[in-house]
């Protein structure tokens, strides 16, 4: 069984989504038989890439236009919810900058079976300790400390290797009418959009596990996610 996440290292519903997955993994028996795979998505790919990083409080104000009452009061509210989850996120010296480079160094993890250690690793450092991902020398490390040769990972950044690969992931996010991550493809038949609850995630590994014919995809429930608009 493959499920398919599409999901942005800048949104912390991704973050927590992912958790919430893994504790539907945990509880099912064929958990084994199951890949995941991650997908790229930009929530703001137009934010520039050589533009120095902004707070993220100051960039939902600035960039997105959410006044800084509501800001504050949405960034205690998500940081509430990611620790029912086990996380510890610290928005105060979390910074946003472009993702792309990301999306590409998670394409290079996935070549080596390391993507899913990538991802929790570019998600812990943006949310959890504050690190800049769009910062070149930042990416390295993080592809270092999950395996990722130095030198496979400097070679990427000299040209634009697997960037044709980030945008395709980004036009099926397209051809699928994502308008928000996480979203979450379950062997092409089932679609949940947002960090639902983990039980849902369960319902749907069960029932994609004992299908054995192809179906039509289909849509499932709604739950928390961020869209391109900045609305978390």
């Amino acid at each position: 069984m493959k499920i398919e996440v599409w999901s942005d290292v800048l949104c912390p519903f991704c973050y927590i989504g992912k958790r919430k997955l893994e504790q539907a993994l945990a509880q099912f028996p064929q958990r084994d038989q199951v890949e995941v795979v991650w997908k790229s998505f930009q929530l703001d790919p137009d934010f520039q890439a050589d533009t120095d990083a902004l707070p993220y409080a100051d960039y939902l104000q600035q960039r997105k236009g959410f006044p800084k009452e509501q800001v504050a009061q949405m960034l205690v509210q998500v940081t509430g919810t990611a620790k029912q989850v086990g996380l510890d996120f610290h928005f105060d010296r979390a910074v946003v900058a472009n993702s792309f480079h990301a999306h590409r160094l998670l394409h290079l993890a996935q070549t080596q079976g390391v993507q899913n250690a990538a991802k929790e690793a570019l998600l812990k450092a943006h949310f959890e300790e504050g690190k800049d991902i769009g910062h070149l020398p930042t990416l390295t490390a993080i592809g270092q400390s999950v395996g990722l040769a130095q030198e496979a990972i400097e070679a990427l950044w000299q040209t634009d290797h697997l960037a044709d690969e980030v945008q395709h992931d980004i036009y099926e996010a397209r051809q699928l009418q994502v308008q928000g991550v996480p979203f979450f493809v379950f062997d092409n038949k089932y679609a949940i959009s947002g960090a639902q609850d983990s039980s849902l995630f369960l319902q749907a590994l069960q029932k994609t596990f004992a299908e054995q014919a192809p179906q039509p995809l289909v849509s499932g429930q709604t739950g928390n996610a961020c869209d391109i608009d900045g609305q978390c």
